[in-house]
């Protein structure tokens, strides 16, 4: 059986004069509104273009086609969650432990605040869900998550350390998408927060060299 080819979902060339960086922002922004407003079923490059207010034509320099606007989409919200875990992982002014429970909250709240995009994102995933693009920005999360643990608890072995920051980064997908979808006030969204990040915090402090857990808080 011959295998499927999977579509393109790399941007055609990049906007690098200001009036083109205008059209691909107006061409982002018009897809998010449909998207919230309408549905992925609605989500076509012509309405795109049509709510942008350019041409067909316009819309093709830059996107080869819908999953490319799609994933660009998706590949600024993960590029910003990414950036908002560094910053908080990375401050050193604040202890490992400490720094684990405000980035765990700080992705909760994200995720609930944009839920509506994200689930619509969720519905058009399986445009760009087995694409290279897809998978490398999954590395560069999990990258991120392994650089915490390695800076935090540095001599542990490799496989321990894999496994604690899947650990981490699993549950936190997991629960996430689970509260933007089923939770309706920051007052739970800060329970269950605190309440995942003692049960992980008490792993780490459980599962690593003794002489390590005066350090983490």
């Amino acid at each position: 059986m011959q295998k499927k080819n999977s579509p393109v979902i790399s941007i055609r060339k990049a906007p690098k004069q200001t009036r083109s960086m205008h059209l691909v922002a107006n061409i982002l922004e018009a897809a998010t509104r449909i998207l919230l407003q309408e549905g992925v079923h609605c989500f076509t490059t012509s309405r795109i273009a049509e709510k942008a207010g350019v041409s067909i034509g316009s819309l093709y320099q830059y996107f080869p086609n819908k999953q490319a606007i799609l994933f660009s989409l998706q590949e600024n919200e993960w590029k910003q969650t990414q950036q908002d875990l560094a910053n908080i992982l990375f401050d050193f002014t604040i202890p490992p432990l400490q720094r684990l429970h405000l980035a765990i909250k700080k992705f909760f709240h994200t995720e609930c605040e944009e839920a509506v995009l994200r689930t619509a994102l969720s519905d058009a995933a399986p445009f760009f869900r087995d694409s290279y693009e897809t998978t490398q920005q999954e590395k560069e999360t999990m990258l991120l998550v392994l650089r915490f643990i390695n800076e935090t608890i540095p001599n542990i072995a490799d496989e321990h350390r894999y496994f604690i920051s899947k650990l981490l980064l699993e549950t936190m997908l997991s629960i996430g998408e689970r509260l933007a979808s089923h939770t309706n006030s920051f007052e739970e969204v800060d329970k269950w927060a605190e309440a995942v990040s003692d049960m992980l915090c008490y792993y780490i402090e459980n599962n690593i060299p003794k002489d390590y857990n005066n350090k983490l808080r």
